[in-house]
C-alpha cells in the first residue's frame, strides 16, 4: 500500500519551548525550514522527541498544522500517534485532521507491558482504523516489552497499509530477522538509534528516524544515504567522528541532550523543557560545546 517513501534520513522533530515554558513556534518553523533545507528526506512530528506528552491537545495540533504548513509537500510528513489505551488511539485516528500528513508512526503500548498477542491485536485495531499508512515503533527501553520480529511479520502481512517499522530495540540483528522473512515489497525496516545507523542498514534497514539529524541533518543525512548505497567504509567514518555527540545527546535523557544542542548552536532560543524532564547539566553542555566545536570543523572538512 505504501504511498510513502520513508527510505533515508527521517528526523524525529523537537519542540521547541520558551523560557517561560510555552511552545516557541516561530522556533518550530525556523527549525523545520533548516530540516527541508539541510538533506532531511522526511519529519516526524509529535514523537518522543517533540515530549508529546507534555503537550496539550491544542499545542498538538498547533503543531502539526504549523510543520505541514511550513513544509508545503517538499517532504513527507509522519505523524506521532500512540498510546497504552487502544480504543484512545482508535478515536484519535479517526477523528484528528490528518489533511498534509502521509504516515502515522504508533508506539508499542507503554507501561502495560502488553504480550505479543496484545501488541498484535492493538495494532490490528490501529490499522483498520487509521485513514493513513501506519509505522510501527519497538522501543522497549522506553516501553518495557520487546516487539518480537514474528510479530512484526505477522502486521506486515496481515494488513496492507502497516508499511513499516522503526525499531529501535538496539539489536541490529533484529532488524535481520524481520528482513530476512517473506515481506510485502514495499514494507521497511528504519533504524530508532542514531549510533547504531550503519549496522542497522547492513542488517537490512532502509534509513533511520534520527535524533542528531536536528542539529547536524545535512551529515547525518550524508551518513545515511552512503550506508545504504553500500559505502560502508565512508558511513562508518562519519559515524566514528559523532560517536562522541551520539552518546553525549543521551548521557541526560532525550530531547535533553538534543535540545541543549540546538541551543548551543544557536537554532532554537531556549534550552527549556517541560516537568518531569529539566534542561542539562553546565557539564553536560559544556561537553556539548566542545564536541560540537570538532564536529563542525569536521563538517566543514568533508563538504568543503
Amino acid at each position: 500500500m505504501a504511498l510513502i517513501d520513508l527510505k533515508g534520513m527521517g528526523i524525529a522533530l523537537v519542540t521547541p519551548f520558551k523560557a517561560d515554558g510555552s511552545v516557541d513556534y516561530e522556533a518550530l518553523v525556523k527549525l523545520v525550514e533548516y530540516q527541508v533545507q539541510n538533506g532531511t528526506d522526511y519529519l516526524v512530528v509529535l514523537g518522543t522527541t517533540a515530549e508529546t506528552p507534555t503537550l496539550t491537545e491544542t499545542e498538538k495540533a498547533e503543531i502539526k498544522r504549523l510543520v505541514v504548513t511550513q513544509v508545503r509537500r517538499r517532504v513527507p510528513v509522519v505523524l506521532g500517534v500512540g498510546g497504552n489505551c487502544t480504543r484512545a488511539v482508535v478515536d484519535t485516528l479517526r477523528q484528528a485532521d490528518l489533511q498534509d500528513v502521509d504516515a502515522i508512526l504508533s508506539v508499542v503500548p507503554y507501561y502495560n507491558k502488553p504480550s505479543q498477542e496484545g501488541m498484535y491485536r492493538h495494532f490490528a485495531h490501529l490499522a483498520e482504523a487509521s485513514p493513513l499508512p501506519l509505522v510501527l515503533y519497538n522501543v522497549p527501553g522506553r516501553v518495557g516489552v520487546n516487539m518480537a520480529p514474528d510479530t512484526v511479520v505477522r502486521l506486515a502481512r496481515d494488513f496492507d497499509n502497516i508499511i513499516g517499522i522503526k525499531e529501535a530495540s538496539g539489536y541490529p540483528q533484529q532488524a535481520a530477522q524481520i528482513t530476512a522473512c517473506e515481506l510485502p515489497e514495499d514494507f521497511v525496516v528504519l533504524s530508532g538509534d542514531d549510533a547504531l545507523t550503519v549496522p542497522f542498514i547492513q542488517n537490512g534497514a532502509v534509513g533511520v528516524i534520527s535524533v542528531v539529524g536536528n542539529a547536524y541533518p545535512r551529515l547525518f543525512s550524508h551518513l545515511t544515504h552512503l550506508a545504504m548505497e553500500g559505502h560502508i567504509n565512508e558511513a562508518d567514518m562519519i559515524q566514528t567522528e559523532m560517536r562522541a555527540i551520539n552518546t553525549q545527546l543521551f548521557q541526560e535523557g532525550n530531547p535533553v541532550g538534543i535540545k541543549a544542542l540546538l541551543y548551543l548552536m544557536r537554532l532554537i532560543d531556549s534550552n527549556s523543557l517541560r516537568l518531569p524532564l529539566v534542561a542539562a547539566s553546565p557539564e553536560l553542555s559544556e561537553r556539548l560545546d566542545a564536541t560540537r566545536k570538532a564536529l563542525d570543523i569536521y563538517a566543514s572538512h568533508l563538504f568543503a
